[in-house]
């Protein structure tokens, strides 16, 4: 296999690493029950994540009839409870996410996540997909109390992991901007929750599937 000059491939976790729109859905849908609010398709809900809890919660019910600040404090306790007693019902790694991490390992290189997702949603999760032990360090949103694109939590992800030259995917402009203010270079995936085109993300490099994450990395400049 040729080298990678990579020491540490960091991830986003929701959208980059795992599809989570169908129990992100559920916990939506759920929530917005209780205002008497007909339920989403999952695909309509995409969109409203890559931002955060609230901020998905706040989309979905502005597309719904609209809110309050009193119905929005209201509903997100009851979205993040049922989210957290229903993490992994639907979720599930994204094609050739698997074998990218084994070629990876082959590769020596070290994984790290870092995810604006709290941490009593993302060390859970992992382990209920059976990811969490591949990964050096996991740094959630507030495992600091700063969130991306403040750089402060991918420097965290790349101390934890051990040091060295690093690289990171995600699929919003929180992850791209995050990794261009802590100085690492980006990729971008094209498969994650977008609200916009791929290319508006200024990455480094796109991929559309995980089968392009190794040459991509193999063949990267410098």
């Amino acid at each position: 296999m040729t080298s990678i000059p990579f020491d540490i491939v960091g991830f986003d976790l929701d959208g980059t690493l795992l599809d989570t729109s169908g129990d992100l859905a559920a916990a939506v849908n759920y929530a917005i029950a209780t205002d008497g609010r007909p339920p989403f398709a999952v695909d309509a809900i995409r969109p409203f994540v890559g931002k955060g809890a609230k901020v998905m919660l706040e989309r979905a019910l502005s597309a719904s009839g609209g809110y309050d600040e009193a119905l929005l404090a209201r509903m997100l306790p009851i979205l993040l409870d049922y989210y957290e007693q229903n993490l992994a019902i639907h979720s599930v790694p994204y094609p050739g996410l698997m074998a990218a991490i084994e070629g990876l390992e082959k590769a020596g290189v070290k994984l790290a996540i870092c995810t604006n997702k709290a941490e009593r949603f993302t060390i859970p999760l992992l382990h209920q997909i059976g990811l969490f032990e591949r990964f050096a360090s996991v740094v959630g949103g507030d495992t600091l109390g700063v969130a991306k694109p403040d750089p402060a939590p991918i420097h965290e992800m790349v101390k934890r992991a051990g040091g060295g030259r690093t690289i990171f995917l995600g699929d919003t402009i929180n992850d791209i901007a995050g990794a261009r203010n802590a100085g690492i270079p980006s990729v971008a995936v094209s498969f994650g929750f977008l609200d916009g085109a791929v290319e508006t993300l200024g990455a480094d490099a796109v991929i559309d599937h995980f089968d392009e994450l190794l040459p991509l990395l193999q063949n990267w400049p410098g």
